[in-house]
């Protein structure tokens, strides 16, 4: 597909041709199989760990939007999955230099040509989104929507760092957990009882 053909496609809503962009499920799937999986979220009070070497030391890290990595000693450095729901601007996409970027929001009107004709894009589909929306009975997250595909593949370990669930609030903007629609109280009780049914999933 070329780029009118994209944006065509993106004007139409036409989802099987946007999904034809995508690399499957399953390749993400096996790509995640025997790793020990470093998932770093936003939250602000991140920068005040020293988490960075160790979130650097697994064999595959993933950060969330723009991925704001104020200091090596509590971020690290390394991001070789991106997971967006936002436009990512030209210094944010050099800086985070990701090898794959991962499209998770179900408004596809926000995905750009460069992200979707990008090596490894993948396009979460639609209808995983709509699954974790209803078993959260709200808009989930990305990082929510992350852990949910992680803990699907035959993963090693899962990491998470910088999920406090906007108890701190976040790094990559100002605004208060009223004014996003999110269940953060809800996310953090489904995490939990992910923790405790998954041993291989740990939060810092």
């Amino acid at each position: 597909m070329n780029r009118l053909g994209f944006l065509i496609a993106r004007s139409l809503r036409d989802e099987a041709a946007l999904q034809r962009l995508s690399a499957p499920q399953s390749a993400l799937l096996d790509d995640l199989a025997g790793k020990r999986v470093a998932l770093v979220g936003n939250a602000r009070a991140l920068s005040e760990t020293r988490h960075g070497a160790r979130i650097d030391a697994a064999d595959l890290v993933i950060r969330i939007n723009r991925a704001p990595m104020p200091m090596a000693e509590s971020h690290g450095g390394r991001t070789d999955w991106l997971a967006l729901a936002v436009r990512l601007g030209a210094a944010d996409r050099d800086r985070i230099a990701p090898a794959r970027i991962l499209w998770m929001s179900p408004k596809r009107k926000r995905l750009d040509w460069r992200t979707a004709s990008g090596p490894g894009f993948y396009l979460h589909p639609l209808a995983d989104y709509r699954a974790l929306a209803a078993r959260l009975g709200a808009t989930p997250t990305t990082g929510a929507m992350m852990i949910d595909l992680i803990a699907r593949s035959d993963m090693a370990r899962l990491e998470l760092y910088g999920f406090d669930f906007f108890a701190s609030l976040s790094l990559s903007g100002r605004r208060t957990a009223k004014q996003v629609p999110h269940d953060f109280k809800g996310e953090s009780e489904w995490v939990r009882e992910l923790v405790l049914a998954d041993r291989r999933i740990t939060r810092h």
